[in-house]
């Protein structure tokens, strides 16, 4: 029996240790509950309650702190910049695409043969 009181105290004590660095390295936006000091003196005062009640409550969860906005494609002016970059450069594709074909009507001439090297 005696034995038994020793490992739990072990493992209480090993809990309230490990209980309070987390408490105190944890990072303070993603605390819930009660703000970061009043954990830290809940986990003192009542080692054991106090290190639970962090871990069931006080600790957030990992991707609590990171709230994304999520924003529909036409409100987001990365997504916009993008559609008007594309949009030039089809632009400047068909402008290309037209000198050359009027470099095309323009310059047939019957007895040549399209060589430029003569």
């Amino acid at each position: 029996m005696v034995r038994l009181w020793i490992v739990l105290g072990v493992a209480a004590a090993v809990f309230y240790i490990y209980s309070v660095a987390d408490c105190a390295l944890f990072d303070r936006s993603r605390v819930r509950g009660l703000p970061k000091p009043v954990w830290l003196l809940v986990i003192i005062l009542f080692p054991v309650i106090g290190g639970v009640l962090w871990f069931l409550i006080g600790r957030g969860r990992r991707g609590s702190s990171v709230q994304r906005r999520v924003t529909a494609p036409d409100d987001d002016p990365e997504f916009l910049g993008k559609l008007k970059l594309d949009r030039d450069q089809e632009e400047r594709i068909r402008q290309l695409e037209q000198e050359l074909a009027e470099l095309d009507d323009n310059g047939t001439d019957p007895d040549q043969t399209g060589r430029r090297d003569g």
